[in-house]
């Protein structure tokens, strides 16, 4: 979370399915979080956040100057999205789905038809299948899923590896 140039998005999850609680930014000067009000204007900022990196002052009604919006700690699951993620074409809705151990996501689309569609190939494959699509191409899509930090996974999650070693005694 050093890099102010990074979006973020936090998640709260339960029992294996993810349900986004809030989507949020870290100020690139401040470095205080501001909560985004909808996924859209999240992916908008997400991404361009290279070379436009977000700053408080680009929120209505917030400056570096206000206390954050939200505060991380371990009350609910955080993740952190790669920047310059490609912004979902119009139509598609972007889903992640939270394995149940808690150990990383699976990215899907939705197409505008209601099929969903798994990774780069069927994505190919649908817009072969539906050319009015045909200005879209399987670069408009990113199944690059966001880094679970791990200070905020519940303590009873279930992780793969994360099993504790029987010490034997006595």
């Amino acid at each position: 979370m050093k890099d102010g140039h990074k979006t973020s998005k936090k998640s709260e999850a339960e029992a294996g399915q993810s349900s986004i609680g809030i989507y949020a930014v870290q100020c690139g000067e401040c470095f205080k979080w501001r909560v985004i009000p909808t996924q859209e204007e999240f992916e908008d900022i997400r991404s361009r956040s290279v070379e436009d990196p977000f700053f408080c002052h680009k929120k209505p009604n917030a400056s570096c100057d206000d206390p954050a919006d939200i505060e991380y700690d371990a009350t609910r699951m955080w993740v952190v999205d790669k920047p310059n993620i490609p912004k979902t074409p119009a139509g598609f809705q972007r889903g992640l789905v939270l394995r149940k151990d808690h150990s990383k996501f699976d990215a899907n689309y939705t197409t505008p038809t209601g099929k969903k569609v798994r990774g780069p190939s069927e994505v190919a494959s649908f817009i072969e299948s539906n050319p009015e699509y045909k200005d879209l191409s399987v670069s408009d899509f990113s199944f690059w899923t966001p880094k679970i930090m791990d200070d905020t996974v519940p303590q009873t999650a279930k992780r793969k590896g994360s099993a504790s070693k029987r010490v034997k005694t006595g």
